[in-house]
C-alpha cells in the first residue's frame, strides 16, 4: 500500500477518513462491525478476505517488502513501462495483465517499429501480394526485355559450329581462340544486360516498396517518373561497387599467379593463389555488406554515389552480422524459388531440343540451340518476376529498419502516412 497523500493505488478501496490520516482498526470487532471505541469505521465494509487494513509495525517485526519498482507487477497485474527518451520500451518492458504494449501503427506493409527478420521477409512478400499489378508488371516488362536480348545474343554468337572447338582436342589454335572470344563476348553482353535490367527493376521496385510502407499505391508510370532521375547514379554505383569487389579479388590472386608464372614452383603458386583468393574474398564480402544499403539510400534520399555509400556504412556499423544474415537469407530464398521455376523449364528444353536429353548431356552445343534457349528464357522470365521483388523489397525494408533503429524514422514515416498524433496519443513509437 502506498501511504502518499493524494494517491491511491489502482484497485484499492477509497479512504473514508481525512486525506493522509493513518487509521488502525480496533481489535475488538463483533460480527464484522467496529466497536464504539477508537476511530469510528464505516458500516459499509468490503467482504472478508478481499481487503487487508494497514497495520502498524511492531518492534522486531520484519519490515514489509518495498513497493514494486518500474517493470514489476503492480496491484492490478500491470507492469508500468519504462521507456528510453525516444519512446522505445526499456529493460522493464511491458506487463501482460492488460495485453502488453499498444500495437505500433501499421499504415502499410510493415509496423512502424524495429522489424524482425520474419517481418522484413513478410513485408517483401506483402508488397508483391498487395500491389501485384504494379510489381509483377514492372518485373515482367524488365525480365522480358532482358531475356529477349539474352536469347538473341547467345543464339547468334554461340549457336555456331565454332563452339565445338572448345572441347575438341584436334581443333586448331585459331578455332579455339575464336570460340573462346565468342563465348567471352556473349558472356560479357549477357552480364551487362542482366546488370542493366537489375538496376532498372531495383530502382522502380524501390519506389513501389517505399510507397507500400506508407500504405499508398503507385502505378508503373509514376514509379518510372520518380526513379528516372536517379537511374544513372544507381547504375554508376553498382558498376563502381562491382569494380571495387572484382579488383580486390584480382589483387588477392595476382601474387600467386605471379609466383607460378615466374617459375617459383607450381605448388607454391597454387597455394599462394588459393590463400590470396580466400583472404580477398573475405574482404570483398565485408565491403559488400557495408555498402549493401547504398542503393536504397541513393534512391530514397536522392543522394549522390559517394554520400549514399557513406550512409550505408553508417547504417550498417555495429549491425554487420545482422545485415549480412538477412541479406544472405533473402538471396537464398530467392535463389531457391528461382531454381524451382527455372530447372523444370531447362529439363523440358533439353528434352525437346535437338538430340533429346541424351544429346544434351553429351553435346555441349545443344545448350545453345534455339529451342532450348527460348524455353529456358521463358522460365528465366518467371524466375525474374519472383526474385526481383524479393531482393529489392528485402534491401529497402532492411534500410528502413536500420533507420528506425538509429534515427527514429518511424516518426517521419507516420507523419508522411498522415498519422499526425503518432507518438503523442494512443501510439507508442518504436514499440
Amino acid at each position: 500500500m502506498n501511504d502518499t497523500p493524494g494517491w491511491a493505488s489502482p484497485g484499492s478501496a477509497p479512504s473514508e477518513g481525512p486525506e493522509g490520516q493513518e487509521s488502525t482498526p480496533p481489535s475488538d470487532q463483533r460480527d464484522g462491525r467496529p466497536s464504539d471505541s477508537g476511530v469510528q469505521w464505516s458500516k459499509d465494509q468490503p467482504p472478508a478476505g478481499q481487503w487487508t487494513a494497514p497495520t502498524r509495525q511492531s518492534p522486531g517485526q520484519t519490515p514489509p517488502p518495498p513497493p514494486p519498482g518500474p517493470g514489476a507487477p503492480g496491484p492490478t497485474g500491470w507492469n508500468a513501462p519504462t521507456t528510453h527518451p525516444g519512446g522505445y520500451p526499456g529493460p522493464g518492458g511491458w506487463g501482460t495483465g492488460w495485453g502488453g504494449p499498444p500495437p505500433a501503427a501499421k499504415p502499410g506493409i510493415i509496423p512502424l517499429r524495429p522489424l524482425g527478420v520474419g517481418e522484413i521477409l513478410d513485408g517483401a512478400v506483402s508488397t508483391m501480394r498487395t500491389h501485384w499489378r504494379t510489381v509483377l508488371g514492372i518485373s515482367l516488362a524488365v525480365a522480358v526485355v532482358v531475356e529477349i536480348i539474352t536469347v538473341v545474343v547467345q543464339g547468334l554468337l554461340l549457336n555456331d559450329a565454332s563452339t565445338d572447338a572448345i572441347g575438341d582436342p584436334n581443333a586448331s589454335f585459331d578455332e579455339v581462340s575464336r570460340a573462346l572470344g565468342d563465348s567471352m563476348t556473349a558472356s560479357a553482353a549477357v552480364y551487362a544486360i542482366s546488370v542493366l535490367g537489375t538496376v532498372i527493376a531495383t530502382a522502380l521496385l524501390t519506389t513501389v516498396t517505399s510507397r507500400a510502407i506508407l500504405g499508398t499505391s503507385v502505378t508503373p508510370g509514376e514509379a518510372w517518373r520518380d526513379a528516372r532521375p536517379q537511374l544513372l547514379r544507381l547504375f554508376g554505383l553498382i558498376l563502381l561497387l562491382t569494380l571495387i569487389l572484382v579488383g580486390i579479388v584480382v589483387g588477392g590472386v595476382l601474387p600467386g599467379v605471379a609466383v607460378a608464372a615466374s617459375g617459383g614452383g607450381s605448388a607454391a603458386g597454387v597455394g599462394l593463389t588459393l590463400l590470396g583468393f580466400l583472404g580477398a574474398g573475405v574482404v570483398a564480402v565485408w565491403l559488400a555488406v557495408r555498402f549493401s544499403l547504398a542503393p536504397p539510400a541513393l534512391m530514397l534520399e536522392k543522394q549522390g554515389i559517394k554520400k549514399s555509400m557513406g550512409r550505408s556504412v553508417k547504417l550498417v556499423r555495429g549491425s554487420w552480422w545482422r545485415v549480412f544474415g538477412i541479406q544472405l537469407l533473402g538471396m537464398i530464398i530467392s535463389s531457391i524459388l528461382s531454381m524451382i521455376v527455372v530447372v523444370p523449364f531447362a529439363l523440358i528444353g533439353a528434352a525437346v531440343g535437338d538430340g533429346g536429353m541424351s544429346g544434351f548431356l553429351t553435346d555441349p552445343a545443344v545448350a545453345y540451340d534455339w529451342t532450348y534457349l527460348i524455353i529456358t528464357g521463358v522460365g528465366a522470365v518467371i524466375g525474374y518476376m519472383i526474385t526481383f521483388p524479393i531482393t529489392a523489397g528485402v534491401s529497402v525494408l532492411l534500410y528502413v529498419d536500420q533507420r528506425i533503429r538509429r534515427e527514429a524514422l518511424d516518426l517521419e514515416l507516420a507523419r508522411a502516412a498522415g498519422l499526425q498524433d503518432y507518438g503523442t496519443s494512443g501510439t507508442t513509437p518504436g514499440s
